[in-house]
């Protein structure tokens, strides 16, 4: 089985960025643990600010992996595209935030990109990723 993890802006910081709010974990360190949990799967990493970067990861993954746990961070609340691009392809999808959006600013509480995934999940933290990946090993 082989699942990729996208993060999006300003996620290359979590550890550092708002430790209050997103932990002091970095992702980095936190992917290796999951790595160490699920030695039967592969689990493929990228991370990027670029909006189209994210497109692109997505139409290069999206029609040959088992599932892919996405946190595209601030587009999530603007992306038409990204959501367009998650309705494009054939590979499940599971949204993550790590912080409860519906707990933040009112801008943050709507998905447009949640609405093509498999489901969503948000306010565990980091634990969210595993959650994530359990519900894809549940498909």
């Amino acid at each position: 089985m082989k699942i990729q993890i996208i993060n999006g802006p300003n996620l290359n910081l979590l550890g550092i960025r708002e430790p209050g709010i997103y932990g002091s974990l970095g992702f980095d360190e936190y992917i290796e643990q999951l790595r160490a949990i699920y030695t039967i799967i592969e689990i493929d990493y990228f991370q990027s600010n670029v909006e189209g970067e994210l497109i692109n990861k997505l139409h290069e993954v999206g029609f040959e992996y088992d599932g892919i746990v996405i946190n595209a961070g601030g587009y999530t609340h603007t992306s038409v595209a990204l959501a367009d691009a998650i309705a494009a392809i054939n590979t499940p999808v599971v949204e993550v935030h790590v912080s409860n959006i519906y707990a933040r600013e009112e801008y943050r509480h709507v998905s447009l990109t949640g609405k093509n995934c498999k489901g969503v999940l948000t306010g565990f933290g980091l634990d969210g990723y595993r959650l994530a990946i359990e519900s894809l090993l549940k498909s």
